[in-house]
């Protein structure tokens, strides 16, 4: 064998030497990356084992070996439970994702509502009435309220009457009179002269009207109320 191919080779020896040392080093570093993480591990395992032991220690009286035990059978026992528990939560969850947009615009149209009621002065007009009820709460007792709720029917019925057309239009008329008149400046009437204005004819459909009315009146009070 010539000189050139032995030095050929060893040339080719020392390169796989060195390709072999090279993948040796690689190993080794590896190895003593694995030991380093094994002893952090190691430390972190047997850290959390004592604060375990430590946290475990305050439960101990309340909690025996077999609770353990008893817990996970009753875990797999009800495995599907779980799962639909879970799935109906998943299900919720979606609903609740769904219908996430829906509930900001109705959420935004109630703002925009209460704002709308709050221009118009409605929460104000609520204000007052409780002052009202205040007040009427401060100035009658229990048994005027019980008054009021026995004779309630009979006053909705007066009041009923009283908004009727033709009652109105009486009561009107009456305002408008009164109105027009000049209390502070009357005319004096003497007897002889009341006497006179009593045959005129407006006269006589006045006292005809009290005096029906009147009559009216009476009998009502006679006649016997039913229930």
């Amino acid at each position: 064998m010539s000189d050139a191919a032995t030095a050929k080779q060893l040339q080719d020896i020392q390169a796989k030497l060195d390709a072999i040392h090279a993948e040796l080093e690689i190993a080794r570093r590896q190895r003593e990356e694995m030991q380093e993480l094994r002893d952090d591990l190691t430390l972190i395992a047997k850290d959390a084992f004592q604060s375990a032991v430590v946290e475990l220690e305050d439960i101990a009286p309340f909690v025996q070996t077999g609770d353990f035990l008893h817990l996970v059978k009753k875990i797999l026992r009800n495995t599907n439970n779980i799962n639909a528990a879970v799935s109906q939560l998943e299900s919720t969850l979606d609903f609740i994702e769904d219908w996430r947009p829906i509930g900001k615009e109705l959420f935004n149209d109630g703002l925009e509502k209460l704002d709308d009621l709050d221009r118009k002065g409605y929460f104000v007009f609520l204000k007052e009435i409780f002052t009202v009820l205040d007040n009427v709460v401060t100035h009658y007792s229990a048994e005027d309220v019980r008054i009021l709720a026995d004779n309630i029917v009979v006053i909705l019925e007066t009041v009923k009457g009283l908004t009727q057309p033709e009652m109105l239009d009486a009561l009107n008329n009456a305002l408008t009179v009164y109105q027009n008149l000049d209390t502070k400046d009357l005319e004096a009437y003497s007897v002889w002269r009341a006497i006179k204005e009593l045959r005129s004819p407006e006269m006589k459909r006045g006292l005809g009207f009290i005096i029906t009315f009147l009559k009216n009146i009476s009998q009502e009070q006679l006649t016997p109320q039913h229930a």
